[in-house]
This record gives structure tokens, C-alpha cells and sequence, in this order.
């Protein structure tokens, strides 16, 4: 077995390091590029968008409640809550403590809440709730996605033992894709343990067994000894069965499948969110007509899937049917929101804006969130070359922006657009990039995490990563 640790693997192993990092503008530009393939059709037998929706909005009803209330709180608190704001939250809507706390780890991890300091702020998908669909989709995926943080594992279990268990839940989600329908709690199982097995002989970590014909042995429990203390699971004493149960009870916990006697079945979300996985395909998809007459929000929105010059021009003809103030504070008020690709849209609007734009801007740079795209924003209004722009960011700004701009991309683009973000990243190491995404404190760093791990074909890379946004999670270094 080997003793060295996930980060320095990472760090030694030359194929996990990062390639020389590209500008931080092609970054930008990856969200806005326009899809050179049609979307695949779901399975026969898929709900429709709107019903996923609704069922959707029926797993995270508890979360959109406690988001909504604490948007209205003034000082719903950060991180887990308060004692005492749990304790108002409890009695307004109802419900036990236990379930306040439940509710407000799902909706900061469905992207309904987001903390700013000490402040809790309602995210783009709570005030999308109602009207967006795909916002709702998103948001759950994004649950979907953190199963392993909705439900912990229990705490006499090895990290790397439910780290390897985490890697290999995927597997077990095809086949119960795959099998359209109930599958027995043993024939899962059988392939957790195939699966565990292939990643520990990966690694070169599962001892030969010479009395056996069939190679490697795959991790079993074994019972302590009567009198003796039960010694915590290690590399060779993997209590798979009761993993695999708290992997189902995960799931199930956001809706993802259902369980019965000895077996379990995907609920329609869960074989929707699949599916979406193995296709790599973007749900939402925006249209660009009608922009002129819309607010500066609504017309970002509908430029979304447009590739650079087409979208000018529809900035162009916006800005061209009001006056050049109005638009200016409207689309800087756009760059405030939650929504990371408007931010970045909004920037990109106001450079069609050139001069007038440069005091607004200016003024702007004084607030963290816009700092880094406002800085750019002068710089090229400057001279300077976009490709050279981002030298005029310190490595927090840089990082803080790469963090903006991956929730951007996790929001709103294809699964493979968020795997090769990592290339834009200033860090020589994916270990590096973790420590200074953590030091920074962007308020959709989980989520980001959570996504870019799920994201990511690399088990060693995906499994670091899952653990930075676990240590973010619960506060720890």
C-alpha cells in the first residue's frame, strides 16, 4: 500500500499538473462560445423539463424556505447557523431545529444562499425559483452533485475509505440507469466491490493473494474479535456493505433514487441527472430575440449562447435605445448580482460602452466581487493588451476571478468547459490552486469544488478536490 498522500501524489505525478496557463480573457470568452453540436435527446420515457422541475421544487421546498426567510432575516448568520437564528427559523416556519439545519445546508450547496462575509444573500436561483425551470434543475443538480456532504459519512469510517467509495458511486449510478428499473441491493454491491477493487489495483494498493485463482481480492469487512475493540476500517477492511448503504441513503436524500426491500430504483430526476452526465449537454439554453426591449438582465440572458461579434452588436443596438448613464448603472447593477456569467457578460457590454463608462467602472473597483473584471476593464480601456490585461491582478484577484468564473461556467456550460477552466489557472499545481482557492473565500467555492470534482475524469485529481470542498464545507483547513 502506498503511504503517500492524495495532494502529494497531485504534486509529483506530472500528468496532474496544470499546462502553462492561458489569459484569464480566453477564460471568459469559453463560457460565451456557442455550441458547435444539437443538444441529445433524453431517453424515451423522460418528464418533461417542467416536471423534473416540479420535482425539484418538491426535494428542495424545505432549503427555498429557509433561503427565503433568511434573505428577509437581518442577521441569519454564517456558515451553519446560529443557535439563535436556527431557533427563529425554527419557530417562523415550523420546523425542528434539526430540519432548519438540514434546510440551510441544502440551499447553500443548491446555490439558493450564498454567505458574504458574515452575511447571508439570497443566490440568483432563489429569486429565479418561480419562473426558471432550469435555474431549479441546476440548482438540484448542484445537490445532486453534493450528496456526500447532504448526508455524512459515518465517523468511525477512514476518509479514504469513503473517498474511494464517493469515486466509485458513478459506476453504480449507471447500472441503475442502464437497468431502467429496480436492481437488487446485491447485484450493487457486486460491482461497488468490482469498482473498489479496479481503483485500489490502479493504485497499486491491493495486496496478491497467492492462494487464489482470480488475482486481486476485492476489500471486505472483517469482523473484530470477540472481546477486542473494533479497530477503525483501513485499506484491507472496507465494510462495503454498510458504505453502500449510506451511499443509497445519500442519494436517496436528494431525491436522486428510491429504496425498497432490498433494492433500489432512479426517481426520474436521478436518471434525468445521469443521463445529463454521461451527455455532457447544457440545460438551459437562452434565446437572443427580442433583446432591445428587455431590462439589461433579460438581454444578457438572451447574448448568453452568442459567440463575441454577434453579441456586440446586440449590446450595440441595447445601448443605442437608451441614454448612456442609465444603461451604464443598469448593466453595473446586473455585475452586483449573484450570477456569475452576467457579471462577466454585463464587463463585456460596458466595453462596447468605451469612455463613458470609465468613472462607473472605476468606482466599481473598490468592491471585491467586481474588483477583478473592472481592473481588466482599465486596463484594456488603457492599452493594454487583452491578451497581457490579467498581469494587472494580484494572485488573490486572479484566483477570486478563476472561482467567478468556473461558477459561471458550472452554472452555465458544458461539463467538459469546466474541466479545461483548470488550464487558465495561474497555479503550477492542482494542490496550489486548492490552497489559494480556499485563502480567497469566494462564496460559491463549494459548489465550484463540488462540480469540478464531479466533473473531472481524473479519480485521484476528482477525489483531492472532493475533499478541498469538503474541508470548505465544514470549515476545516
Amino acid at each position: 500500500m502506498t503511504s503517500r498522500k492524495p495532494d502529494e501524489q497531485l504534486a509529483r505525478n506530472s500528468r496532474l499538473r496544470l499546462v502553462r496557463p492561458r489569459a484569464l480573457t480566453t477564460a471568459r470568452r469559453a463560457v460565451t462560445t456557442g455550441r458547435t453540436r444539437p443538444a441529445p435527446r433524453p431517453p424515451e420515457g423522460t418528464p418533461p423539463p417542467a416536471e423534473l422541475a416540479r420535482q425539484a421544487r418538491a426535494v428542495l421546498a424545505d432549503a427555498v424556505r429557509i433561503a427565503r426567510w433568511a434573505a428577509a432575516d437581518r442577521d441569519p448568520g454564517a456558515g451553519p447557523l446560529a443557535p439563535k437564528a436556527r431557533e427563529r427559523a425554527a419557530a417562523a416556519l415550523e420546523l425542528t431545529p434539526d430540519q432548519v439545519s438540514a434546510g440551510w445546508d441544502r440551499a447553500r450547496l443548491a446555490g439558493l444562499v450564498e454567505l458574504h462575509g458574515g452575511t447571508a444573500r439570497p443566490g440568483w436561483r432563489l429569486r429565479a425559483w418561480d419562473r426558471d425551470d432550469s435555474a431549479v434543475l441546476r440548482g438540484w443538480v448542484a445537490l445532486f452533485d453534493a450528496w456526500s456532504l447532504v448526508h455524512a459519512a459515518p465517523d468511525d469510517l477512514a476518509p479514504a475509505t469513503v473517498a474511494e467509495v464517493v469515486e466509485a458511486v458513478p459506476q453504480v449510478l449507471s447500472l441503475l440507469q442502464l437497468s431502467a428499473g429496480p436492481v437488487l441491493v446485491p447485484a450493487l454491491l457486486d460491482l461497488l466491490q468490482q469498482r473498489v477493487a479496479e481503483l485500489r489495483d490502479e493504485r497499486c494498493e491491493v495486496p496478491y493473494d497467492p492462494t487464489t485463482a482470480s488475482g486481486p481480492t476485492a476489500p471486505t469487512a472483517s469482523a473484530p474479535k470477540p472481546g477486542s475493540e473494533a479497530a477503525p476500517a483501513t485499506a484491507t477492511t472496507v465494510p462495503l456493505p454498510h458504505l453502500l448503504d449510506w451511499a443509497l441513503e445519500g442519494l436517496a436524500a436528494v431525491g436522486a433514487l428510491t429504496l425498497g426491500e432490498g433494492q433500489a430504483t432512479l426517481t426520474p430526476l436521478g436518471n434525468w441527472a445521469v443521463w445529463v452526465k454521461l451527455e455532457q449537454i447544457c440545460v438551459a439554453a437562452q434565446s437572443p430575440a427580442g433583446n432591445i426591449e428587455q431590462s439589461a438582465e433579460n438581454m444578457l440572458r438572451g447574448c448568453a449562447r452568442l459567440t463575441p461579434g454577434p453579441a456586440r452588436a446586440e449590446y450595440r443596438a441595447w445601448l443605442a435605445a437608451r441614454t448612456v448613464g442609465s444603461a451604464v448603472t443598469e448593466l453595473i447593477a446586473v455585475a452586483r448580482g449573484d450570477d456569475a456569467l452576467l457579471r462577466g457578460l454585463a464587463f463585456e457590454a460596458l466595453r462596447v460602452v468605451g469612455a463613458p463608462a470609465e468613472p462607473e467602472v472605476r468606482t466599481a473597483s473598490a468592491e471585491p466581487s467586481l474588483r477583478p473584471y473592472a481592473l481588466l476593464w482599465l486596463a484594456e480601456y488603457e492599452g493594454a493588451d487583452p491578451e497581457d490585461a490579467p498581469d494587472v491582478l494580484t494572485r488573490e484577484e486572479s484566483t477570486w476571478l478563476w472561482v467567478d468564473t468556473a461558477a459561471a461556467v458550472a452554472d452555465h456550460g458544458e461539463t467538459a468547459l469546466l474541466v479545461r477552466h483548470l488550464d487558465s489557472a495561474v497555479q503550477g499545481t492542482v494542490p496550489a490552486l486548492l490552497d489559494e482557492i480556499r485563502a480567497v473565500g469566494h462564496p460559491r467555492t463549494v459548489q465550484v469544488l463540488v462540480a469540478l470534482a464531479a466533473a473531472h475524469p481524473d479519480p485521484a485529481l476528482a477525489k483531492a478536490v472532493r475533499r478541498a470542498a469538503f474541508q470548505v464545507h465544514t470549515g476545516g483547513a
